[in-house]
């Protein structure tokens, strides 16, 4: 199993870890932000490819920001392929 340490940039959050197996992601911690949504895009990324949820967090925004922090969980994913 391998984990990711990601530090977002332009979000609240400020730690995030995924843990990778075989190419589908196990679990998802997020330290900082919004608890309740990144707890349960936690639970939905859990079991997913890596690919799968790169495709669909990728380039999301929160409001007038660039980015948010399923966008800079895509980030992390990506470091990881």
């Amino acid at each position: 199993m391998e984990t990711i340490n990601y530090t977002p940039r332009g979000v609240c959050s400020r730690h995030m870890e995924v843990d990778i197996e075989d190419g589908v992601i196990q679990a998802v911690r997020v330290m900082g932000g919004c608890s309740g949504n990144l707890q349960g895009v936690s639970a939905l990324l859990k079991g997913m490819k890596v690919e799968d949820a790169i495709a669909r967090l990728d380039g999301i925004r929160c409001g007038m920001k660039p980015t948010s922090c399923p966008d800079q969980l895509a980030r992390a994913l990506k470091s990881a392929v």
